[in-house]
């Protein structure tokens, strides 16, 4: 008896010890005083989280619709018909040598990817307000999650991009391996805007109501409906200052072979993109203290 009560003892002597050598994470939550740093460690931490939630966008995004996923190629194709309609066809707006329809619709797939994350990541936060008032997790994966789940609607875009390059009897040329540094490009322009404007829509609710005439503008400001060769230097340089110009001239460079490569376009444009996501990744964490109580 003595014998198993020493055994017993002892074991519970091991326990103690094993437990106290136990490191459990403990996270504290406290509200930060002026700029803070952006934890992207913590953020790789919860990649998981960030998946569900990526899935989470595409799944809600076509709940009960009847077309679906078709919508991802719907919405470019007809913005293309309209384009090349009035545009194309009534203004004589050159094209650089390329079929208007597929000079419109080669800058319209990578648009839309960012137009659609720029609008949905907006109202993300407000949209997710029940999660963030429940839990804790870097509130960073909400609009991070949004404007990635846009690549499932990019693909399928894209694959009937490449259907209308066969059929205008165009192929890829060899700058086609420049494309993934474009999409990266579209990217980190839709995150960084993203990052700023979802921040803002949590304190003022007016950013819901900008969005779709900014979005608009930037359409327009963007050589879309038009070639940049319309502008001679250095106003077209200047005009790369539109991150956009540097992801859709290096779209139609990259796949149609235009003659006006981006050069020293894609650098202005990378430069802007990485001091808009820099800069909206740090106020979005500075206003982050303030989601779960004003959300």
């Amino acid at each position: 008896m003595e014998i198993k009560e020493s055994v017993e003892k002892e074991l519970v002597q091991s326990a103690s010890h094993a437990l106290v050598q136990l490191k459990v994470p403990v996270i504290r939550i406290k509200p930060s005083v002026g700029w803070v740093s952006l934890k992207l460690k913590e953020l790789w931490e919860y990649r998981e989280l960030l998946y569900f939630l990526i899935w989470r966008d595409v799944k809600v995004r076509y709940k009960q619709t009847v077309l679906g996923v078709a919508w991802a190629v719907i919405q470019p194709f007809f913005t293309m018909v309209v384009f090349s309609l009035f545009f194309g066809r009534l203004a004589k707006i050159p094209s650089d040598g390329i079929p208007y329809p597929l000079f419109s619709f080669a800058a319209l797939v990578p648009w839309t990817f960012f137009a659609n994350g720029l609008n949905q990541s907006s109202n993300s936060l407000v949209g997710s307000a029940n999660l963030i008032k429940k839990v804790y997790f870097p509130r960073l994966a909400i609009p991070i999650a949004t404007v990635l789940s846009g690549v499932v609607d990019f693909v399928l875009s894209f694959i009937m991009l490449i259907g209308l390059m066969y059929y205008f009897g165009f192929t890829p040329t060899i700058n086609v391996f420049w494309l993934p540094l474009f999409l990266l490009l579209a990217l980190v322009t839709s995150l960084g805007v993203s990052l700023w404007f979802s921040a803002l829509n949590v304190e003022f609710r007016d950013v819901r109501y900008i969005m779709p005439f900014l979005t608009q503008l930037w359409l327009f400001s963007t050589p879309i409906a038009y070639p940049s060769s319309l502008l001679s230097e250095p106003w077209r340089t200047i005009y790369s200052i539109n991150p956009m110009v540097g992801v859709v001239e290096g779209f139609r460079w990259a796949l149609l072979g235009t003659n006006t490569a981006p050069g020293s376009i894609i650098i202005i444009s990378s430069l802007v993109a990485f001091l808009l996501l820099l800069s909206g990744s740090f106020y979005f964490r500075r206003m982050e203290k303030n989601f779960a109580d004003v959300v």
